[in-house]
């Protein structure tokens, strides 16, 4: 009998851990234990969890057409899921047990420790990325630390090793299913981590197989146009479901490319480029684990001074900053779960440049209300914001919440959706409330920073930093 490790690959199709499993053609069971003491750890969204929870049985249905039962488990940490596997290992007298790699710290830590505590054999497969980490390297043989070469890399791997979607496989031999009837999932076996309602995402496979499908037949074409203004429906929206692994990043490629090789639209193009950033933030973590224990990429912004002001961080997370695209996109967070890609760099220049405070804080508020947080994607989209990550935006070039509010939301659309306070303000001044005659009208705060004169004290502060080393 052979055992799969189940994590974020929340999938029976295009899952090389239990393909490999299946091949064998030993009996396989499928494993997911909950950890909720460390997901508390890791700030899991409370939505991500409910997500996860739904998604679970819809698996177990995917798992038992394939016959393989679906076991489940809480314990509360790491440690002891490694420790409750080691000894179903033992009472199973299982082979082997299999899982796919998750490149951050912590997780690399429990699966070597699971390695070192079985007798049997263990297998692991690298399935998280078009291209495993320590596949693509620049001419001096290190990792890429600029996202264009990389992505210049990936594009001319994937012209010579095109994308290939795993079988779907049933297996062959049958578990006897009397000695694991209690660990089997049920509605009664216990999920103590909080949870917020996701139902307005689908968790059936079929249904997350469509939503893909339809992006990428009706709407990928004007991507590239389309997605940055967060008032229309621009994007994938796919992006929980590669967070926990409900869909695959070969099969979204595989599906974007069907069909269109070898000339892709600027709008394929351009989703493909946002798949291999996924991908190179992956890379960057698995090569630096200093990233998964709060440090910066660029080790001398460490020596920036950050002013962390509670009140401030407070009128950020609850959307009362005075800023309409800052408030809106936090609102949105708080409200659905999910902001917009253009929104979330807008909202961390603000909380990091304007604000003045520790990316780490912006990070973990994300983690805690993304229903696709990735600890990977995440981090490297909060450094990159705050300009102490890797290929991260210049500290001299800082988004203008107003201007950037004007450009991408011109009349206001997406602004009065979220902060209806402004629903009679003229579209003149949907994005600086305060010079329209009648503000006094409004119950909308007045700005709480100047931006003009926190930008001038940004430079001070990174500049003070870089010659401090």
């Amino acid at each position: 009998m052979q055992i799969v490790w189940l994590r974020r690959d929340l999938r029976a199709e295009d899952n090389s851990a239990l393909h490999h499993a299946i091949a064998s053609g030993e009996q396989v069971v499928a494993v997911y234990i909950a950890t909720p003491q460390t997901w508390r750890e890791h700030y899991l969204a409370p939505m991500q969890a409910d997500l996860i929870y739904r998604r679970l049985f819809e698996l177990q249905a995917d798992l038992a057409a394939l016959n393989i039962p679906l076991l489940y488990q809480q314990v509360e940490t790491f440690t002891q899921s490694v420790e409750w596997l080691t000894g179903l290992s033992q009472t199973l007298q299982v082979s082997k047990i299999l899982f796919n790699k998750e490149y951050e710290w912590n997780e690399t830590q429990r699966d070597q420790a699971l390695v070192e505590s079985v007798d049997c054999e263990v297998a692991s497969f690298d399935d998280k990325c078009l291209f495993a980490p320590g596949t693509v390297f620049n001419k001096q043989g290190d990792y890429f630390k600029v996202f264009t070469p990389f992505k210049k890399h990936c594009l001319a791997k994937l012209e010579q090793y095109p994308v290939t979607i795993a079988p779907r496989v049933m297996c062959e031999t049958d578990v006897e299913q009397i000695e694991l009837e209690s660990l089997i999932l049920s509605a009664d076996s216990p999920f103590d981590y909080p949870r917020e309602s996701s139902q307005q995402y689908v968790v059936e496979t079929k249904a997350i197989r469509q939503i893909l499908r339809d992006f990428c037949r009706q709407d990928i074409d004007d991507y590239q146009e389309l997605r940055d203004f967060p008032a229309i429906e621009g994007t994938s929206r796919l992006s929980p479901y590669l967070a926990i692994g409900a869909l695959s990043v070969r099969q979204c490629t595989a599906r974007l490319m069907y069909g269109e090789t070898p000339h892709l639209s600027n709008g394929r193009q351009t989703w493909l480029s946002e798949l291999i950033w996924r991908d190179f933030y992956q890379h960057l973590i698995y090569f630096e684990p200093k990233l998964s224990k709060g440090r910066n990429f660029v080790s001398w912004t460490e020596k920036v001074t950050w002013l962390n002001n509670d009140s401030y961080l407070s009128a950020w997370q609850l959307g009362n900053t005075g800023y309409p695209i800052v408030d809106a996109a936090m609102r949105q967070l708080n409200a659905t779960g999910w902001m917009h890609n253009r929104l979330r760099m807008i909202v961390a220049s603000f909380l990091t440049k304007d604000l003045h405070i520790h990316w780490h804080e912006g990070e973990k508020y994300f983690m805690y209300k993304l229903i696709d947080g990735d600890y990977a994607a995440n981090n490297g989209g909060w450094q990159w914001s705050a300009s102490t990550g890797c290929d991260g935006q210049p500290y001299f070039r800082i988004f203008n919440p107003i201007t950037q509010g004007e450009r991408f939301d011109p009349k206001g659309e997406f602004v009065r959706r979220w902060v209806p306070e402004l629903a009679d303000v003229p579209d003149k001044y949907v994005h600086k409330p305060w010079l329209w005659n009648n503000v006094n009208t409004l119950s909308y705060p007045h700005p709480i920073v100047d931006h003009k004169s926190e930008r001038e004290l940004t430079l001070r502060l990174f500049q003070d930093a870089k010659d401090s080393v």
